[in-house]
């Protein structure tokens, strides 16, 4: 395949990926933040590998260009501690044991859904009164689609094909949430 027919696969397969989404569920996901940050609580976003690096820009921006309190577990100590003390399974829970509050928001990023460690997630989040949002990707039936109170997902099997098309809709939530207090 030459490169010029390559690239326009591409991102046409990315196009088509930000243009699956229910544009009501992004802007369910605009209202269940700014409930969040109006009455004083903190996003979390967590994912692992190429979704923990959109979970650490999407806190940036929310923090700096939205002035909505947020967090991220990408710090290793925490990964590495809670991981060998709790299982790999397990950690993202115990973090979110430890810093999420009832009525906060957690951002769960997993292209295949499939993570043990972002379904455990979840269902601690709930079990903690914390609203969940899913991310994933691949089989429309994945686990984790199934426990988020709102859930986007991107028909592709394609890891970076998912991670962009997460990384655009988040970040297009938090310009919209900056666009609209302007």
């Amino acid at each position: 395949m030459n490169s010029k027919k390559y690239f326009s696969n591409y991102f046409s397969l990315i196009n088509k990926g930000l243009d699956f989404v229910e544009i009501a569920d992004l802007e369910k996901v605009v209202d269940l933040v700014k409930t969040t940050a109006d009455s004083g609580r903190k996003i979390i976003i967590v994912g692992n590998g190429g979704s923990a690096s959109i979970a650490s820009h999407l806190t940036v921006d929310f923090i700096n260009a939205a002035n909505i309190k947020a967090i991220n577990f990408n710090e290793s100590s925490t990964i590495t501690c809670f991981s060998n003390d709790y299982g790999y399974e397990n950690w993202v829970a115990k973090a979110l044991e430890c810093y999420a509050d009832s009525g906060d928001v957690v951002i769960l990023i997993s292209s295949s859904g499939q993570s043990k460690n972002m379904l455990v997630a979840a269902n601690k989040a709930e079990s903690i009164g914390a609203g969940v949002i899913t991310l994933t990707g691949f089989s429309s039936d994945n686990p984790l689609r199934k426990l988020g109170e709102i859930n986007l997902w991107v028909d592709s099997n394609a890891y970076n094909i998912v991670e962009m098309v997460h990384h655009i809709w988040l970040l297009a939530i938090v310009d919209y949430i900056v666009s609209s207090e302007e």
